[in-house]
Order: structure tokens, then C-alpha cells, then sequence
């Protein structure tokens, strides 16, 4: 059975796509930052679904725990096949209000998570010459966002890290691709009837994406029907962005 780790996976597109993963059969490591209530809450449904799963606390954004989620997930499972990137925060600010710190913090989290995560992970599958690497960004990494220079900033930044570890690691046997989702119906995207009325008159397919959109489009990539697709960015979004 396959093992995925799913990191930022207690809330919005990280857990529809644990459970995505969990209904396909892999076992699943769940990985939280703050979000401790509603991450066992999303073991205790893996677990009626009949997989193993275990729930690892770790801030990705720093080496050292992500490091131990990795060995932790290694401990339980003696392998990992699938890294889902998925942690990540927003911030809506005009470009000139931006401080330092916030603008290091949404890096750290956004970008260095990525880092971290796929230098720890590596080992394990560097050894078996087998995984699959995917990395959530955003389709403002793709054209940018108004207010949102910061966070379109560390998204493209995930797509350039995405393509040039897809050539660096392809002759290993691994795996590396990156879902940049469009405007997805999560708590990080909570807008007023006004603007999503908006939003789904500018996307040709007439509504807003939904997190099983962007779960279904991980599975994929995880599966061995993609084995010949590396270094590659998919963006479900409807249409808003061509």
C-alpha cells in the first residue's frame, strides 16, 4: 500500500486531499501546525475509512520539524511514495504596507516549507529511485495578483523550484509537478456574495473551484498514470486563467 504524506493537511484543499488519498487506498500522515481538533477529527474519518493514518505536528516552514515529520512518517510506514507541499498562508496587502517580517514569515511558510520538505524526504526516495513530489501554488504564481505581491511572489517561486527539481530528479525515477489551483471555495478565499457573483462571471465554466477539484487533480498525479508527466504545472481553475 502506498504512503503520502499530505503536509497542512487538518483544513481546506490539504484535507479533501488526504481523504481523496485515503479512499484510494494509501495510508496517510497527516501534518498540522496549529490545527490540532481538526486534525485528529480528519484521522479518526480515515480511519472508519478502513487506512492507517497517523497525525504529526510539525511548523514545515522549519527544517528541523520537518525533518521529524519525515522520520516519524518513515518510523510508521518504513517508506514514503507521495510529498503533497501543500502548507501554505496568504496575506492581503497593499505592496507598500508589507513589513519585513511578514514578508520573510509568508516565504518561510509558503517557499521554505517546500524546500524543507522535499531536502528531508529525498533520502527515502533517492534510495528506492521512486516518488512523486507535488507542489501546491496558486494561479497567482502563474500571473500575479493586485494586493497580493508577497504571496504571488512565493507561489511563482514554487513553479520555478518545481521544473528545475523535475530535471534534477527525473534520471532518479522521481516524480516532480505543481498544481497552481485557481479561486478555490476555502476559509482562505471567504468573499462576499458581491465578488464571488463576480468571480464566476469571469470563469468561462461558470463557478468557483471546489477543493475535490484540486483533491482529484493531486490523486491523478499521484497515480501511476502519470508516470511519464514531470516538471509539469496544472492549474484547475475553471477557465480563469488560459
Amino acid at each position: 500500500m502506498k504512503v503520502a504524506i499530505i503536509t497542512g493537511s487538518s483544513n481546506g484543499i490539504g484535507r479533501q486531499i488526504a481523504l481523496e488519498f485515503a479512499k484510494d487506498n494509501y495510508n496517510i500522515i497527516i501534518n498540522y501546525n496549529k490545527s490540532k481538533t481538526q486534525a485528529f477529527n480528519l484521522a479518526e474519518q480515515i480511519k472508519r475509512l478502513g487506512r492507517n493514518c497517523i497525525t504529526v505536528q510539525a511548523d514545515v516552514s522549519k527544517l528541523c520539524e520537518a525533518q521529524n515529520l519525515i522520520d516519524k512518517s518513515l518510523n510508521a510506514f518504513g517508506k514514503i511514495d507521495i510529498l503533497v507541499n501543500n502548507a501554505g498562508i496568504s496575506l492581503q496587502k497593499i505592496f507598500q504596507d508589507v513589513s519585513e517580517d511578514e514578508w520573510k514569515n509568508l516565504f518561510a511558510v509558503n517557499l521554505g516549507s517546500v524546500f524543507n520538505c522535499c531536502s528531508c524526504v529525498l533520502n527515502d526516495m533517492l534510495l528506492r529511485k521512486k516518488g512523486k513530489i507535488i507542489n501546491i501554488s496558486s494561479i497567482w504564481g502563474m500571473v500575479g495578483a493586485s494586493m497580493e505581491v508577497h504571496y504571488s511572489a512565493s507561489k511563482a517561486a514554487i513553479i520555478g523550484l518545481t521544473k528545475a527539481l523535475a530535471k534534477e530528479l527525473g534520471p532518479s525515477g522521481i516524480n516532480v509537478n505543481c498544481i497552481a489551483p485557481g479561486v478555490i471555495d476555502t476559509n482562505m478565499n471567504s468573499f462576499d456574495n458581491e465578488i464571488i457573483s463576480k468571480l464566476k462571471n469571469d470563469t468561462p465554466l461558470g463557478r468557483i473551484g471546489t477543493t475535490l477539484d484540486v483533491a482529484k487533480t493531486a490523486l491523478f498525479l499521484a497515480s501511476d498514470d502519470s508516470d511519464f508527466i514531470t516538471g509539469q504545472v496544472i492549474s484547475p481553475n475553471g477557465g480563469f486563467v488560459i
